[in-house]
């Protein structure tokens, strides 16, 4: 696909702060017809370095949190600040996304790019731990990096030579994620789905000269993306 909006992001000054494969083109696509409101305020879970948290206040209109366990806030802050933004456009906070401390029923809606794989496989989690911080009728957006079918009891050797099968385990299927978020009582949910974006966002990463890009190189240059992909999950709270 097109990435009309990321391409505007793809100099090497801000792609040296992306964390994994392209986090911009996967938010592209993943809210490609979204609906959130103009103006919404937003969490943006699991932030990183705020790159992500930019591109959702400049390409969509929203006013972000930068909700990052991490990452360094004030470092944040001055990044936001160089690109022109306020803190009343957007806010770096240090969270543990297992502890959110916001006020209940905060936010419009939930965005988190490559990294709710990471806390977000307990079935209780979006009901005791997320679902509370967003109001009635909100919207939960999220892609994670996955698998196209689980394959953890025969792993592919491609993958164990970038991955370890306990950093492998965090990667699961279409199949996995639906049956996790359809025990959530406190969310509808309107999709779960494979995404397009895979073999361009880890391009993107893999020309990054950090130690995570250069060790993943072996893994996908021995072909290992053939059993990858990236997982569009969109649900609504009830209320």
């Amino acid at each position: 696909m097109n990435y009309p909006l990321s391409e505007k992001y793809m100099t090497a000054g801000l792609m040296a702060k992306i964390m994994g494969p392209n986090p911009l083109k996967l938010e592209e696509e993943l809210l490609i017809d979204h609906h959130i409101p103009n103006g919404a305020t937003v969490c943006d879970l699991g932030s990183g370095q705020g790159l992500t948290s930019v591109f959702l206040v400049k390409e969509y209109g929203f006013k972000v949190y930068a909700a990052d366990l991490w990452s360094d806030p004030e470092e944040n802050r001055r990044f936001f600040a160089s690109m022109g933004l306020t803190e009343e456009q957007i806010i770096p906070v240090k969270a543990d996304a297992e502890r959110l401390l916001f006020e209940q029923e905060f936010f419009d809606a939930v965005v988190s790019a490559d990294s709710y794989n990471y806390f977000g496989r307990d079935p209780d989690y979006l009901d005791s731990k997320l679902l509370p911080f967003v109001k009635p009728g909100g919207y939960l957006y999220i892609t994670v990096p996955g698998m196209k079918h689980d394959c953890h009891d025969n792993l592919p050797p491609e993958l164990l030579l970038s991955w370890t099968p306990e950093q492998l385990d965090y990667l699961h299927d279409v199949s996995y994620w639906k049956n996790i978020v359809e025990q959530c009582g406190g969310a509808e949910v309107l999709e779960v789905s494979e995404m397009e974006s895979n073999d361009e966002v880890w391009a993107d990463w893999l020309k990054q000269e950090n130690e995570y890009a250069v060790g993943d190189r072996k893994a996908m240059e021995a072909g290992g993306g053939q059993y990858l992909n990236f997982i569009k999950i969109v649900l609504r709270k009830r209320g």
